[in-house]
């Protein structure tokens, strides 16, 4: 009796999703942004699979649009310019806010295999910069004002502990991206950066090597960047997204990504990261 009942359920189900899908009209085609953690080139390259196979899996057209910063994404969304979008935790707070955008799934990262990551800030090797205090008077790169782990994570370490960047620095400056940021203190154009361990690892053995920096500082386990789509777009099209998106297995794709794929993932798994917001907020009226 049991059987028959599931089985029951499970085809009005069947039945309510097909006719969900056959009244609610799909576009097109639709756009899907992504932050920019790195040029142009590598974010054409690390997301071109991925954009491929969302294409073929939802029998629509989907276009990859690299936006100049963090913020083009969000607003991108907001006048739905942008309808999914890969964003950063802080990046996605602030899309939910501003635009609607609704977390389907977060990436799970490719060395640790967790649904998160940890900022870090590098130094160059050789330059002889291998704690905080010793950046002191130094010249340093965040990434963009909506990054977690560019901004708001060592922006607070940074308050906790007293240092107001601008008077501790002797420059301070938006590198725009994290593969941008890590390039620069390769270069030696700025002594340290904020950046976390999954861009860093994205750019490993094309861009730079380990031994080119020394990692003076790692955070706590930063919530995973999530896949986030418009929350007025079809039902049925954000179920085939976010099961696009939990399927997606292409070892090739996914090794340009550097992580092993996604799971899925609430809007309640960026509460530390509003809390993080909310916390910087406090500590900046304090000093």
């Amino acid at each position: 009796m049991k059987l028959v009942k599931k089985l029951t359920l499970a085809t009005l189900a069947l039945g309510l999703t097909t006719s969900l899908m056959a009244q609610e009209k799909w576009p097109e085609k639709i756009t899907f942004g992504v932050i920019p953690v790195a040029g142009s080139t590598s974010m054409k390259e690390n997301f071109g699979a991925l954009t491929n196979y969302l294409s073929k899996q939802l029998g629509i057209k989907v276009e990859l649009q690299l936006a100049g910063d963090y913020t083009g994404v969000i607003t991108g969304m907001q006048h739905k310019h942008i309808d999914v979008a890969y964003l950063g935790p802080k990046s996605y707070v602030e899309a939910h806010r501003r635009a609607n955008a609704e977390a389907l799934v977060v990436e799970v990262d490719g060395e640790s295999g967790l649904p998160g990551y940890n900022g870090t800030i590098i130094t160059k090797k050789g330059s002889g910069l291998k704690t905080i205090a010793d950046l002191k008077g130094k010249t340093w790169a965040f990434t963009s004002s909506q990054s977690t782990s560019g901004t708001l994570v060592p922006t607070v370490m940074f308050s906790k502990a007293g240092i107001n960047p601008k008077e501790y620095f002797s420059r301070v400056v938006y590198s725009g991206g994290h593969e941008a940021s890590i390039l620069t203190v390769k270069a030696g154009k700025v002594d340290a950066a904020s950046t976390n361990n999954l861009d860093f690892n994205r750019g490993l053995g094309k861009h730079w090597n380990k031994d080119d920096f020394n990692i003076i500082w790692k955070s706590d386990l930063i919530p995973g960047a999530p896949m986030a789509a418009r929350a007025d777009l079809p039902t049925s099209l954000k179920m085939a997204l976010k099961g696009a998106f939990l399927s997606y297995n292409d070892p090739e794709g996914l090794a340009k990504l550097k992580n092993k794929g996604f799971i899925k993932v609430d809007d309640s798994n960026y509460d530390s990261v509003r809390d993080l917001i909310e916390l910087k907020k406090q500590l900046k009226n304090k000093l």
